[in-house]
């Protein structure tokens, strides 16, 4: 099973996770600071900084580019509700 590992830069932690793991599910399980509303991918509260490691993530699904563009989001900004990690390396942290 290809494995990721996942670091959140705001808490300063790092941890491995099976592909396929959607971000907002890792950063509950080590406390760091994203904070979501629906995780349906409708409210962009869960909004995250990809500071490396974008292409280590699945694209993004048709709703969340719509979502991201509605909301102004900066480039490499993910919904941490809706990206999946593939394998590599990946540092994130709240926007």
């Amino acid at each position: 099973m290809t494995k990721a590992r996942v670091t959140f830069a705001d808490v300063g932690v790092t941890v491995s996770v099976p592909a396929g793991t959607r971000l907002i599910e890792v950063s509950e399980k080590v406390g760091a600071g994203i904070t979501y509303g629906c995780r349906e991918g409708d409210c962009c509260t869960c909004l995250t900084n990809v500071v490396s490691g974008d292409e280590n993530l699945a694209a993004s699904s048709v709703l969340e580019d719509q979502v991201l563009k509605d909301n102004l989001a900066p480039r490499h900004h993910r919904l941490a509700c809706q990206a999946q990690v593939l394998g590599g390396e990946i540092v994130v942290k709240p926007a």
